[in-house]
């Protein structure tokens, strides 16, 4: 499946870009756009020339996250949905190098998308951010286990749970993120560290990051886990709330 808010590209073989390209929108994720994600990491672990796959946004914004009207439809299903949760089990077992760039906006899914990636590289106007409670929600995509490991409690507590932003210099501070160039830089250097990593030995790269990453296991019960609280949270009346005076103010 293809769809036109995600744009597949091919700066050479050995690269797969997948681009989030719906700016009209600020790049927030539909239902087909996370099922078109995970239909093209499918294809590019499939083909052996392929050994990097990147993830870009658009000039000034990754993404803003979940779109908020898919996701209110969502609620009256019994689940997250399959398309979300099929596209984050295959980010998270994902064989192959994954490289981001992130240029200004970073927000929920924007942000979390990256704890899964092994370089990102953001610009310096960039800010993660993931008002999940604030919107009566909970973290996802294993954020509430990888982002502890990473940060500490306090600091993951602050992004997860306050919902406070954390500029570009602070994630990488932090090890969020591997390191923050000036915008107009940030695809040429996004690029570079995809090129980088196609041009090592394949095999030992692959298992190198293995032993790195460790067993997924953990992670994709934590998902699951995160998914079901998710998928209850959508249906109250907190939620409804908070997705009604989000879209009223659009």
């Amino acid at each position: 499946m293809t769809d036109e808010t995600i744009l597949i590209e091919r700066p050479d073989t050995a690269v797969r870009v997948i681009r989030l390209h719906r700016p009209e929108k600020k790049n927030a994720i539909t239902r087909a756009m996370y099922l078109a994600m995970t239909d093209a990491l499918a294809a590019a672990e499939a083909e052996d020339e392929v050994r990097v796959i990147v993830f870009l946004g658009t000039p000034g914004c990754f993404s803003a996250g979940n779109d908020m009207a898919d996701f209110a439809q969502m609620a009256m299903s019994d689940t997250l949905g399959t398309e979300v949760l099929g596209f984050l089990r295959a980010l998270a077992t994902a064989q192959k190098p994954l490289v981001s760039g992130v240029d200004g906006l970073a927000i929920g899914i924007g942000t979390t998308l990256h704890l899964h990636c092994d370089l990102t590289v953001v610009s310096t106007r960039t800010q993660l951010r993931t008002p999940f409670v604030d919107l009566a929600l909970v973290p996802e995509a294993a954020s509430s286990l990888l982002v502890p490991r990473i940060v500490g409690h306090q600091r993951a507590f602050a992004l997860l749970a306050a919902g406070l932003p954390i500029a570009a210099e602070e994630a990488v501070a932090a090890g969020l993120v591997w390191k923050a160039v000036a915008p107009e830089m940030l695809e040429q250097e996004t690029f570079a560290a995809a090129a980088l990593l196609a041009a090592k030995p394949p095999q030992a790269l692959r298992i190198a990051r293995q032993l790195l990453r460790g067993d997924s296991t953990e992670i994709l019960a934590r998902i699951d886990i995160e998914a079901e609280h998710f998928a209850a949270r959508l249906k109250s009346t907190e939620a409804q709330a908070a997705f009604m005076a989000f879209l009223a103010r659009r």
